[in-house]
């Protein structure tokens, strides 16, 4: 559904806000290793996400790094779409066809047209700070590597249910 970046993006913003505070800020390679992403990739990631540190700010020097503000955090996740220019996306026809319409509609227009809603309101509702607060809860994770303890990763299976 979106570019590889913009998955990049969504991890990188959602690890820094669980992780940064006053006295911590990650670094380009600790956030890199934490969401499995080149880091030079990863630079070319976060100079989107800090300009104008609309979602991410940064610090230069010996304590620098990256951090999310408290009013980054209360962002609605569509603002991490918007800094990687993919917030269109969400508002596209699903077979990619630049006339779909209610008045001439592709074989998916009524289908997809719910979910499309559905998706434009999760991203629009649902804040950088609640993805990460399910991060530090244990109740979702970003990382692509195996879990290592099964037994909680069961236990989280559970208490979703």
């Amino acid at each position: 559904m979106f570019s590889k970046a913009t998955e990049y993006a969504l991890r990188a913003t959602i690890y820094i806000a669980q992780r940064s505070d006053e006295k911590n800020k990650p670094g380009l390679a600790e956030i890199a290793k934490a969401i499995d992403s080149p880091q030079s990739f990863t630079a070319k990631i976060l100079q989107l996400l800090t300009k104008d540190n609309k979602v991410v700010s940064s610090v230069r020097g010996p304590n620098g790094g990256f951090f999310l503000t408290e009013k980054a955090k209360n962002l609605p996740v569509r603002a991490i779409l918007e800094a990687m220019g993919e917030d269109k996306v969400l508002e596209k026809c699903v077979l990619g066809l630049k006339q779909c319409s209610e008045a001439k509609p592709c074989p998916m227009h009524v289908q997809y047209k719910s979910i499309k809603e559905q998706l434009i309101k999760l991203f629009q509702n649902k804040t950088i700070r609640s993805l990460a607060d399910e991060i530090t809860t244990g109740a979702s994770f970003i990382g692509n590597k195996k879990v290592n303890n099964s037994i909680s990763f069961i236990r989280n299976l559970h208490s979703k249910k």
